[in-house]
């Protein structure tokens, strides 16, 4: 990528942000966010990935309220206890636990999926939150581009390590859910199966925005899988929308003072932005359903190009010789 495309791809991620912002503003100036109503969820177990802060953090908060066993998959050793302790004492749910998981690193998803199954308990929900933004160019543990390696192929590796556990949870009229999240930012992105790690000319926009897009096309195709064998699994995928969070460090300095002055009116609150997330979890309208993209809590369209049963197929198999697991083909 020349240094040209790198500034427009930085201008359509801008520009796709703008569009949700403006949204957003007519929104809270119509009457704002209302808080749905979720029904209970008790004797559910959860996983959130990136759920000591952020959208994560309110996910998993909420899900303890409705009364679900919740396990926190996270890097952040040092704000967990605090983190586990607030939400026990928000909630009056006990039921609330911290397991470290590096998605950044293919043996630590490994040692948490096997922490989680020495526990011997059912999983009903997972839900792939964990991410970064517009970072500097690096590298995963594994030798992967950040974006690509942890928004994506850490998520691709932890839900493919806890399927047998998910199908063995599901039942007929109660299926296992997961929910994965992704954002505007994939409707400006392409996904360059010749240079998946953005080595040429590295845009960390592009590198975020492809990294949202490929969750899309993996959720599809999962949910293509899953219906395929019959599993009372389904996969959805959600966009939260712009959040007022901290994961806005290495954006344009302009987008920082916007926040810093303005994300009061025009982000919505993490609490907001976790709402999708919760709704595709818990609301009995999407009982058995899977393959949506949902956007405050409604299903929308994602891209034109997620929907290509074979470039969801060459990204799978991509990502299953990137990660060493099995190749199912449909």
């Amino acid at each position: 990528m020349s240094p040209l495309s790198a500034a427009r791809a930085a201008l359509r991620v801008y520009a796709a942000g703008a569009a949700v912002i403006l949204a957003q503003l007519l929104r809270r100036c119509r009457g704002g966010f209302v808080e749905p109503v979720f029904p209970p969820q008790p004797d559910r177990v959860a996983i959130v990935t990136g759920g000591t802060d952020g959208i994560g953090y309110c996910t998993a908060k909420h899900l303890a309220r409705l009364g679900m066993h919740v396990i926190i998959a996270g890097n952040n050793d040092s704000k967990a206890k605090q983190v586990v302790s607030k939400i026990k004492e928000e909630t009056l749910n006990d039921k609330v636990e911290f397991l470290y998981c590096d998605l950044a690193s293919m043996t630590s998803i490994r040692q948490f999926v096997q922490k989680f199954k020495v526990k011997k308990i059912p999983l009903h929900v997972l839900i792939n939150n964990a991410g970064v933004m517009m970072v500097p160019q690096r590298k995963t543990r594994d030798g992967f581009e950040e974006h690509f390696g942890l928004n994506y192929l850490g998520h691709f590796l932890l839900t493919n390590l806890l399927l047998d556990t998910l199908r063995e949870s599901g039942s007929p009229g109660h299926c296992a859910r997961v929910v994965t999240v992704s954002s505007a930012t994939h409707y400006v992105a392409e996904l360059n199966m010749d240079d998946l790690q953005s080595s040429a000319c590295y845009s960390p926009h592009t590198a975020y925005a492809q990294s949202k897009l490929a969750l899309v096309l993996f959720t599809y195709h999962l949910q293509r899988l899953l219906a395929a064998e019959g599993s009372h699994v389904t996969a959805n995928v959600v966009d939260p929308g712009v959040v007022n969070t901290d994961l806005y460090q290495h954006v344009f300095w302009g987008t920082r003072l916007v926040k810093k002055l303005l994300g009061w009116l025009l982000f919505k609150t993490p609490d907001e932005g976790a709402w999708t997330s919760i709704y595709a979890v818990v609301t009995p309208e999407l009982e058995g359903i899977g393959g949506r993209y949902l956007y405050n809590e409604k299903e929308t369209k994602s891209l034109h190009v997620t929907y290509n049963q074979k470039l969801q197929q060459q990204l799978w198999s991509k990502s299953c010789e990137m990660t060493g697991v099995l190749d199912v083909t449909l």
